[in-house]
């Protein structure tokens, strides 16, 4: 299904392919012999999504960019890019030969360099840059830069996830440990305000 959000529409490239159950809204464009699987969300919002050619997006993957929090955040996903089943893209960069594993998410304004692997469930947090080859072991984090991995269960994840300041990045919304009830109403209420625009939708096949 391609939707015209925001006046623009996605542009899929002849020999490329996008499964009938695929949603492209917005900002989007698919390169040659991309191949968009079922049931997968490419969502441009207020930015731009770049699929380049010969990437892979797998089955239920969400492919997000945003403009909302003061920054915009497009998603730029280079040439011969394998994005598996249930992964969760999120206003970043993939370099050429990126490899994301099934489950693995990669947030707001992180770099993946050339030929590295974000294992099954790992995570590459927000404005993280990841070194070319680098390998992200499953369930692993990926923070910072220069780029620190942390297994689960290490002493000192929880103090690096704080110094990312995720909030701000993704919400535009301060951080405050003290008040975790408004940081969530700032959140959803900067959500809210991006997402209205999908009211004015069209959906232009079906």
């Amino acid at each position: 299904m391609k939707v015209r959000h925001r006046g623009y529409e996605p542009r899929v490239d002849a020999s490329a392919y996008v499964a009938p159950t695929a949603v492209l809204v917005g900002n989007v464009g698919v390169g040659a012999r991309a191949r968009v699987m079922y049931g997968a969300v490419l969502d441009s919002e207020a930015s731009t999504i770049s699929i380049g050619a010969d990437s892979i997006v797998c089955e239920n993957a969400v492919i997000r960019a945003t403009a909302e929090g003061g920054t915009s955040h497009p998603v730029m996903i280079a040439d011969h890019v394998f994005i598996g089943p249930h992964a969760t893209i999120l206003g970043c960069t993939l370099a050429r030969c990126v490899y994301v594993a099934t489950g693995a998410t990669i947030l707001q304004g992180a770099e993946v360099g050339p030929g590295s692997v974000v294992a099954v469930g790992a995570l590459v947090h927000a404005n993280a840059v990841v070194p070319e080859g680098t390998f992200i072991p499953p369930c692993n984090i990926a923070i910072g830069n220069p780029v620190k991995i942390h297994a689960p269960g290490d002493a000192n994840l929880i103090a690096a996830i704080k110094s990312v300041g995720f909030p701000s990045i993704a919400f535009g919304v301060k951080p405050d440990p003290t008040d975790r009830l408004a940081g969530c109403r700032g959140a959803t209420e900067t959500r809210s305000r991006e997402f209205e625009a999908h009211l004015s939708d069209e959906v232009l096949d079906e």
